[in-house]
């Protein structure tokens, strides 16, 4: 099977179910961005040198892709055997928040990116999942998407933000809290 088609070469691409639709669609604006999100997921996966996040990250990523199935099926088009999506990922990822949050600091004030290269690899993550939850909240808004996703994606941008905190951690890196100038 080659991995070009051509069928794309005039700017639009096929839904599952077989509906074409502008590449610069929204909706493909919203796969793509989760799409995007589940890279910068194998990145922190790679470098972020826990046994334990490591395997939550890979589930991640594989919930990701469930996302892109159903951000990528035709909503007009019924009969599709789209993957199931589970509430117990989120109930998951809130006990692996709950998990290491429970071995570090209180935090006091919003902190600044950085510090380390694998801390900011979490951030960076963060920010795309924020992007691509405003995305899927506006597909949302414009038709039919499973709500369940918007859940997810608010709670993984948790997630990142927490487990950048405990990289933090891990690597030495001191967190610099941002206070206001008056």
């Amino acid at each position: 099977m080659k991995i070009y088609t051509k069928g794309g070469d005039q700017g639009s691409t096929s839904l599952w179910g077989g509906k074409r639709i502008s590449k610069a669609s929204l909706r493909i604006e919203a796969y793509g961005t989760v799409d995007e999100l589940n890279v910068h997921i194998g990145l922190i996966r790679d470098v972020v040198g826990d046994e334990v996040a490591s395997r939550e990250l890979e589930e991640i990523q594989k919930q990701l892709f469930t996302f892109g199935a159903h951000l990528a099926a035709d909503p007009g088009k019924k009969g599709l055997k789209l993957p199931v999506l589970h509430e117990a990922k989120v109930t998951a990822l809130e006990a692996a928040i709950d998990r290491m949050e429970a071995g570090l600091p209180p935090l006091k004030s919003f902190i600044l990116p950085g510090g380390h290269p694998n801390v900011s690899y979490c951030h960076l993550g963060r920010v795309v999942c924020r992007r691509a939850e405003r995305l899927v909240v506006a597909l949302h808004e414009a038709g039919e998407v499973n709500p369940a996703i918007i859940v997810y994606l608010n709670r993984l941008s948790d997630y990142l933000f927490v487990l950048a905190r405990l990289v933090a951690k891990k690597v030495g890196a001191k967190e610099l809290p941002w206070h206001p100038e008056n």
